[in-house]
């Protein structure tokens, strides 16, 4: 029997990184470019989860665009700057997820129950699902119980961030993984 051919491109783990509180300060539906204020230390934690062959990528939800005090073009722009900011400090975003749905919106296309809303798995589950990524070996980094409650229902592990430095945190948990 002859061995298959490995693949070019594997299947890779992916550390989920939550936005706010994890990425950047959460002070409280930040949308401003001007106003973003990174939790230190998180540019040589993305370099250091690059490095160890994770991909990256960001689940946020966004009830500020269903409470109406931003738009989804914001949470666009403000994306693609925080992965230009990434990638001028040697460090890779492989991708943004954001959830503009709740249940209270005011805006009625925003105003209902969704699988992707955190603790809901489905940012998750989309990712895994629709692109050359993993499960096994992959996590979730959070601020909060509900971004647990989304890793546990992906069956994922989920990390709760302190605050700190966020390097000496994913140094530690690739060195318990």
């Amino acid at each position: 029997m002859k061995a298959m051919p490995r693949s070019p491109n594997p299947l890779r783990p992916v550390a989920f990184l939550d936005r706010d509180g994890v990425l950047i300060e959460d002070t409280g539906y930040p949308h401003r470019i001007e106003e973003v204020r990174w939790i230190p230390g998180i540019m040589p934690a993305i370099r250091r989860l690059n490095a160890a062959g994770l991909a990256v990528c960001l689940v946020t939800n966004q009830a500020g665009v269903a409470r109406g005090l931003y738009d989804e073009a914001t949470v666009g722009r403000l994306h693609v700057w925080m992965a230009e900011q990434a990638r001028a400090a040697g460090a890779r975003i492989d991708g943004f997820a954001y959830c503009p749905f709740h249940p209270a919106a005011e805006e009625e296309r925003y105003r209902r129950t969704s699988a992707r809303r955190k603790p809901g798995p489905g940012m998750i589950e989309d990712w895994l699902a629709h692109f050359a990524l993993r499960r096994e070996g992959s996590f979730l980094i959070g601020d909060r119980e509900t971004d647990l409650a989304a890793a546990a229902a992906a069956g994922i592990p989920g990390h709760l961030f302190p605050g700190g430095d966020m390097d000496a945190f994913v140094a530690g948990l690739l060195v318990a993984a």
